[in-house]
């Protein structure tokens, strides 16, 4: 498939412009951090998908503010590929001394070990920082597309099985594992057409190379309000306040029991000091305070979660064991 050039979203080249740059000179950190002098050199926070897509977008968001109110050096790592499992697994083989930080979320630490052979268990391998952020995901067309709705595609499908497509921006995805439950709940036949991060399936999809996408609301946010693409149906149980005209897949089918979500939260390697995480905790959760980064995040379709530690933990956990269920029964085998 012949993929053609298009500049990054328009808000994604604004935060990308952000991108806080590596002293030079920063003197090595001893091997752990001590609160009372962290940090003493830049933190990586590596992005385990494209610049432009959702996790990006928002750990650019909370790593530039985080930096400019602490006077931390923040730096953003694009690790893409594998359903964001290489990113990971970078991570987890990093020191656990406060420097080395990744943007987790579903898709990668929840999902993505069931389908994958990975070489982390999330709930062993990592440590959970802050919860950054939740948002439904959306399914999305092109605005020239004959589909107005999810019925729309349901009849289509119907009528002739296994010509549409959808594009996620990967393999393991929660946004792919979500095409697949919709197909068998909905009693379709539709192909998934994975792509090495949201950008590339965001341009094939306003172009027409697929039917539609599966997408984190952060990722089709901008194209959607630029009439780009149009939003079908968001996946969970209500609305989102970011897309109050998009009606939920259950209001417009008869599938009444589809709901799925996503997060985004930041993580360090294992054991990494208690201290230091409670305090990058801290500085995370005094920015999705302030109502211009909450309104920033819900710019982009979703909405600030700050918590403690433990509870992120709890979450990312009780998301792990659900979804081994959830792949198990949705039948999704990998490309």
């Amino acid at each position: 498939m012949i993929r053609k050039f298009l500049p990054l979203l328009a808000l994604s080249t604004l935060v990308a412009s952000t991108l806080l740059p590596l002293q030079a000179g920063a003197q090595n950190a001893p091997a752990t951090a001590s609160p009372s002098s962290y940090p003493t050199k830049p933190i990586r926070v590596i992005v385990p998908f494209p610049p432009g897509g959702g996790t990006d977008i928002l750990a650019r968001i909370v790593g530039t503010r985080v930096a400019e109110a602490s006077k931390w050096t923040v730096v953003i790592d694009n690790k893409p590929g594998a359903g964001g499992t290489i990113g990971i697994s970078e991570a987890v083989r990093q020191p656990a001394n406060g420097y080395e930080m990744v943007m987790g979320q579903k898709d990668n630490l929840a999902v993505a070990p069931w389908l994958y052979k990975v070489n982390y268990d999330p709930s062993k391998d990592l440590t959970a920082v802050a919860l950054v952020a939740e948002s439904p995901l959306v399914i999305v067309t092109a605005a020239s597309s004959p589909f107005r709705t999810m019925a729309d595609v349901i009849a289509a499908a119907k009528a002739a099985p296994d010509t549409i497509t959808y594009g996620s921006p990967g393999n393991g995805t929660t946004t792919h594992l979500v095409g697949e439950m919709f197909k068998l709940a909905a009693g379709i036949r539709i192909n998934h057409v994975p792509y090495k991060g949201s950008n590339p399936a965001v341009i094939d999809t306003i172009s027409g190379q697929v039917s539609m996408m599966v997408s984190s609301i952060p990722s089709a946010m901008s194209q959607v309000k630029a009439g780009k693409l149009r939003a079908l149906a968001v996946t969970s149980a209500q609305r989102s306040p970011s897309l109050p005209d998009v009606p939920t897949i259950a209001e417009s089918t008869s599938l009444k029991d589809f709901d799925v979500s996503s997060w985004y939260g930041l993580f360090m390697p294992a054991n990494a000091p208690k201290d230091v995480v409670a305090a990058v905790n801290a500085a995370v959760n005094r920015q999705l305070a302030l109502p211009e980064v909450r309104e920033a995040i819900h710019a982009q379709g979703a909405e600030a979660r700050p918590t403690t530690p433990q509870a992120f933990s709890t979450l990312v956990k009780t998301d792990f064991d659900k979804w081994k269920g959830i792949v198990a029964a949705s039948g999704a085998k990998l490309e």
